[in-house]
């Protein structure tokens, strides 16, 4: 296989894009996305992995806004803003409703160097004054969350407000749908580009770590290189940390009898409802958490149909009887962050002392000691990003929805989702134009068998089975967030393409230390996330930062896809547990009631029974 990636004479491991057939029944599944987003000919002799942790279910229309917008501003980052010497931005693709990406190199040794040169330049404006850059970002991201929870709907009333006469405004209603909407995507589209603005930085500060330490020493576990910056508080788990705070409420108040395994969350309310003052009480609290810290996906922020806390409480709720049992039994609820701060130093001196000069020593310290700079904004972001902004911001198109619903556009409010964004753009001019002019909206007609199509495609592809890799695998994989995220390296793609000599027997990272035995809970959807029970091995494609409480419940974690710096692997460690990501086919071999054996030390799922 030469440089550019082309299979040559090479026994190729993954299928080719263009032998990917249709699925029977959603042979128009092409229909729901733009013509960038299709495989092309030449795109036969690139390297396309299936973006599961962030896409783990086929994508509505409106929601491969998720693509589209994170990757323009992924690649303006890395590629023109920042210069990375060896990577330049991400490329994506649909197929059967999924989502594949391919990482463009730079491989040109000559202007590698002359990238390198403008990276240290421009990264170290960031990395030496990280702290006060970072505050700045946190202002401009409130300004964006404040932006786009004030904007409005029109209500497109049978006659105007008459103060739009005596102020003379000379803006109709009608006018402020277009501009409203517009504001919504590029609030979005602006929110991605602060989003990448310090996390490619982030990852590129840790590989750099890593491939010292890797260097330096050639036995080193990844995950004990990932364990030297663990036990660092971030805002991220501050939602945990306010059900905690609920569950010691709870008991307090003499209300925890009513937090019972498997009861819904609207039963509850209804009885704390009737149970005076202190149900009152301890409705006051969640009030009081829920803005902003509920505020917050029981996924990771990239569908639509993924509520927030605010708007499902199942996540939460399923988080509660447990802590308050603990809360009963007078045990900590505390993660172990201490004992993870000993152990990360303990690592962190065994390691120094192996180090032969004092030159090389100083590096390991500077390195070290920018990667724990660095990580908080690995995880904090997603709270302002993925979850705090982005619920907003999909509730918000939603009130769009309910617009288009009351015209007669669509049947239903979601429906809006099942139109790409442009073709929401013309649902509403059609709104507009009839409102103004008193004709009538022929969008309905137009739509709504479109829709129904796109539900019933939907539907079966999410029966499809996507492969993890398409395209002939490349010699180097040259992207830090490739590495370090998603967990794609030439060992994963060659488990990944590896016949399976035991059936019993799954491989993939060693993402964090212990290991224990459990029934397995396979779940392929965060909506069902309900089902999960105490003391059970999670088994799903990707886990969501936002389930941390569940963490708590269960004895390990496995998924399908995933690097020793994936959220998956970095809250595992944080709550001290057994976790193995990156398997690549976990959740196709196993099935939920077997009993499993995760191997957090060695990266191995061993199928009992």
């Amino acid at each position: 296989m030469d440089q550019t990636g082309n299979a040559g004479t090479t026994a190729r491991a993954f299928p080719l894009p263009s032998e990917i057939t249709d699925v029977p029944g959603a042979e128009g599944w092409r229909s729901m996305y733009p013509y960038f987003t299709r495989f092309q000919p030449e795109d036969d002799q690139r390297f396309w992995f299936y973006n599961a942790m962030h896409f783990p279910e086929p994508m509505p229309a409106f929601d491969v806004i998720t693509a589209e917008v994170p990757y323009t501003a992924i690649g303006a980052n890395t590629a023109r803003v920042f210069s990375f010497p060896t990577t330049l931005g991400i490329e994506h693709r649909i197929v059967n409703g999924r989502v594949y990406i391919t990482a463009i190199p730079v491989l040109d040794p000559a202007e590698v160097e002359r990238r390198a040169a403008d990276f240290a330049r421009r990264a170290g404006i960031y990395y030496e004054n990280w702290d006060r850059l970072y505050e700045g970002w946190k202002t401009r991201m409130r300004a964006l969350i404040d932006e786009i929870e004030s904007i409005e709907i029109p209500a497109l009333p049978d006659l105007e407000d008459i103060a739009v006469v005596e102020n003379s405004t000379g803006v109709a209603q009608n006018h402020y749908v277009r501009e409203n909407y517009h504001r919504c995507l590029d609030l979005y589209s602006k929110m991605w580009h602060h989003h990448t603005e310090f996390l490619m930085l982030g990852y590129g500060a840790y590989v750099v770590f890593f491939e010292f330490c890797k260097k330096a020493f050639p036995e080193i576990p990844d995950q004990t290189v990932a364990r030297m910056v663990a036990g660092i508080d971030v805002i991220m788990y501050r939602p945990d940390e306010e059900l905690k705070r609920l569950a010691r409420l709870a008991v307090d108040a003499g209300v925890d009898d009513l937090f019972t395994e498997g009861t819904d969350p609207a039963s509850i309310l209804e009885a704390l409802r009737s149970r005076g003052a202190a149900g009152a009480r301890w409705l006051a609290g969640l009030d009081e958490a829920r803005d902003p810290w509920f505020h917050v996906s029981t996924g990771d922020g990239f569908y639509h149909h993924h509520r927030s806390w605010n708007e499902d409480l199942t996540v939460p709720f399923a988080a509660l009887p447990r802590y308050i049992a603990l809360v009963r039994a007078g045990e900590s609820l505390e993660r172990p962050t201490d004992e993870l701060k000993r152990e990360r130093d303990r690592i962190v001196a065994e390691y120094r002392e192996l180090l032969t000069s004092d030159d090389e020593r100083a590096a390991f310290d500077q390195m070290l000691g920018l990667c724990r700079v660095v990580f908080p904004y690995v995880e904090d972001h997603k709270f302002y990003c993925e979850h705090w902004f982005t619920t907003r911001f999909f509730q918000k198109i939603r009130r769009f929805g309910e617009l288009l619903h009351r015209f007669g556009v669509l049947a239903d409010a979601d429906d809006v989702f099942h139109l790409h964004h442009t073709e929401v753009d013309q649902a509403l001019t059609d709104v507009m134009l009839a409102w103004a002019a008193g004709g009538a909206v022929l969008g309905g007609a137009h739509f709504q068998p479109i829709i129904a199509e796109r539900r019933s495609m939907l539907d079966k592809l999410r029966d499809w089975s996507p492969p993890p890799a398409l395209g002939p695998v490349p010699e180097a994989l040259n992207d830090p967030a490739v590495k370090m995220l998603w967990g794609v390296t030439a060992q994963t793609l060659e488990a990944w393409s590896s016949e399976i000599v035991d059936e019993l027997e799954i491989h993939g990272y060693a993402a964090s230390p212990g290991v224990v035995e459990g029934t397995a809970r396979v779940l392929r959807d965060v909506n069902q996330i309900g089902e999960l029970r105490d003391g059970e091995i999670l088994v799903c494609p990707v886990t969501a930062p936002s389930w941390g409480p569940v963490f708590g419940k269960i004895k390990a974690a496995v998924s399908d896809i995933g690097g020793t710096m994936s959220h998956a692997a970095i809250v595992a460690r944080e709550y001290g547990m057994p976790a193995v990501v990156g398997t690549g086919h976990a959740t196709k071999r196993i099935k939920t009631g077997q009993r499993l054996r995760v191997d957090g030390d060695r990266g191995i799922v061993r199928i009992l029974g």
